[in-house]
C-alpha cells in the first residue's frame, strides 16, 4: 500500500506504508498443511527453552557460569522466534500477507537485536569454555558472577547499538514501491533492495556491523577453540582429553549450526541463491535453530539430566 504526498510544487511522490510478505509458499494447501508442523515446532521451542531456564534457576548444582550463559541463550531464542513465528503462523491463513511499515521495522529490530546478541553471547560462552579447560584451578575466580553479568550486558548492549544503527539507516530511506518482500518476515537485506533512495550508507553500515559483530564474534570463538585444542593436547590421559572435549562439544555444535546458516543467509551474493533456497535457509535459521539449541545442550548433558531427575523426585515427593 502506498500513499501520495506533495514534495513541493506540483510534484507528487508515493510513500510505502505497508509491505507485502510473499510468505513461505504461494500454494494455499501447502500453507495450511505447514501450519500444524510449525505450530508444534514453535510450542516445542518455547517449552524446551523455558523449561531449561526454570530448571537452571531451580537446581543449585547448575548455578555455574556455563549454565548462566545457557539460560540467557534460551531467553534470547524465545525472544527471537517469538518476534517472527506468531505472525508467520497467522499469515499461513491469509491470501495477502500485509505488514505495516512500523511493524516491519519493529520485527526487523527485535530479530536483528536478538541475532546479534546471540553472536556476542556465543563468543562469551567460548571464552568461558576456554577458561574452564585451560585454567581449571582459577576458573571460579576468573569467571566470577560480576564478569558473567558484564559479558551478558556487553552482548545485549552491543547487539542493541549495532541493530539500532542498522535499522535506522535502513528505514530512514525513502520507499515508494515496489513493496513486496520475497520472504515470510522482514529481512533487512531484502528490504534495502526495495528503497527508492541511494542505499550506499545503509549497505556500508550493514557491512561494517557484519564485520565487527558477526565475524568479530566468530574470530573470538575460533581463537578460544584454538586455545582449547592446545590445552586438550597437553592433557596426558585419553579419558581426561575426552572429558575436556565433551564440556564444549554442545557449544561447538550450536556455533556450527548458528554461524553456518547465518553466514549463508546474509553473506551470499543476491544472485547466488534462488528465492526458494533463501526461504529454506530462513526457515531453518528462524524456526529450527531456536528449537535445536536447548535440545543439543540437554540430550548430551549428564548434569542437566541429573538435575531433571532431582526435580522429578522432588515433585513426586511433594505430591505424596
Amino acid at each position: 500500500m502506498v500513499t501520495s504526498r506533495s514534495m513541493g510544487g506540483d510534484r507528487n511522490l508515493t510513500s510505502v506504508t505497508m509491505f507485502v510478505l510473499l510468505g513461505i509458499s504461494e500454494e494455499k494447501e501447502l500453507q495450511l498443511s505447514l501450519f500444524p508442523v510449525f505450530l508444534v515446532i514453535y510450542l516445542v521451542t518455547l517449552f524446551w527453552n523455558l523449561g531449561l531456564i526454570i530448571l537452571i534457576r531451580m537446581d543449585s548444582h547448575l548455578h555455574t557460569p556455563m549454565y548462566f550463559f545457557l539460560s540467557v541463550l534460551s531467553s534470547i531464542d524465545i525472544c527471537y522466534t517469538t518476534s517472527i513465528s506468531p505472525r508467520m503462523l497467522s499469515d499461513l491463513f491469509k491470501d495477502k500477507k500485509m505488514i505495516s511499515f512500523i511493524a516491519c521495522a519493529t520485527q526487523c529490530f527485535v530479530a536483528s537485536w536478538m541475532g546479534q546478541t546471540e553472536c556476542c553471547l556465543l563468543a562469551a560462552m567460548a571464552y568461558d569454555r576456554y577458561v574452564a579447560i585451560g585454567h581449571p584451578l582459577q576458573y571460579s575466580t576468573i569467571m566470577a558472577p560480576g564478569l558473567c553479568w558484564k559479558l551478558v550486558a556487553g552482548a545485549i548492549g552491543c547487539g542493541f547499538l549495532s541493530t539500532l544503527i542498522e535499522v535506522v539507516t535502513c528505514f530512514e530511506m525513502y520507499y515508494c514501491g515496489p513493496n513486496v518482500i520475497q520472504n515470510f518476515f522482514c529481512n533487512i537485506t531484502e528490504i534495502m533492495t526495495l528503497t527508492c533512495s541511494n542505499p550506499f550508507i545503509s549497505q556500508i553500515s550493514l557491512f561494517v556491523i557484519i564485520i565487527l559483530v558477526v565475524l568479530g564474534s566468530l574470530i573470538i570463538i575460533l581463537l578460544s577453540y584454538g586455545f582449547i585444542a592446545a590445552s586438550i593436547l597437553k592433557i596426558s590421559s585419553v579419558k581426561g582429553s575426552a572429558k575436556a572435549f565433551n564440556t564444549c562439544a554442545s557449544h561447538l555444535a550450536v556455533v556450527t549450526l548458528f554461524y553456518g546458516t547465518a553466514l549463508t543467509v546474509y553473506m551470499h551474493p543476491s544472485s547466488g541463491h534462488s528465492t526458494k533456497q533463501n526461504k529454506f535457509l530462513s526457515v531453518f535459521y528462524v524456526i529450527f535453530i531456536p528449537m535445536l539449541n536447548p535440545l543439543i545442550y540437554s540430550l548430551r548433558n549428564k548434569e542437566i539430566k541429573e538435575a531433571l531427575r532431582r526435580l522429578m523426585k522432588r515433585t513426586t515427593h511433594l505430591s505424596q
